[in-house]
């Protein structure tokens, strides 16, 4: 069976960086289980795994605009540290979730300087080229439920 619409998918795969530094991987673990078609997963690599069969193993380098797009600098921001609860120490690194005029958005400390935080609401891999290797281990045809959700279900998929 060829991955179309319609096609639950599992598959395992290993994201590098331009350097070859391996961001993520599947290797090792369950692999990654997707509805085709239900923008469970960027857009590029759904747009490569489109024909495939099980068995089948390639690579493919997504751009940023078909990855997690660009990296928008309207996103990084700073903040005074008075912002931030008084039990709450903001670090380099820490994430959390902040609220902006579009909604929920996961920030990142980027830097703490005094009482000034940069954060950065950008997606970690934004403006990277998304170097996958993948190999397709399952194609079958996605359950009525599971189109209704708009995701897989089961095993490595969503659980109700």
């Amino acid at each position: 069976m060829q991955i179309g619409p319609r096609c639950v998918v599992q598959f395992h795969y290993t994201l590098t960086d331009d350097a070859g530094t391996v961001i993520d991987s599947s290797r090792g673990a369950e692999p990654l289980t997707y509805l085709h078609g239900g923008g469970n997963i960027v857009p590029g690599l759904e747009k490569a795994m489109a024909g495939k069969v099980k068995g089948d193993a390639f690579k493919v380098d997504v751009t940023p605009e078909e990855g997690y797009g660009p990296r928008i600098e309207a996103l990084l921001q700073t903040a005074p540290r008075s912002m931030f609860p008084d039990d709450m120490t903001p670090e380099v690194g820490m994430q959390f979730q902040a609220e902006s005029n579009m909604g929920p958005v996961l920030v990142t400390v980027m830097a703490v300087e005094g009482d000034t935080v940069t954060l950065d609401g950008n997606h970690a891999l934004a403006g990277q080229t998304l170097h996958f290797d993948v190999e397709v281990t399952s194609v079958r045809d996605a359950t009525i439920e599971e189109m209704q959700h708009g995701h897989a279900h089961g095993p490595g998929g969503h659980h109700h």
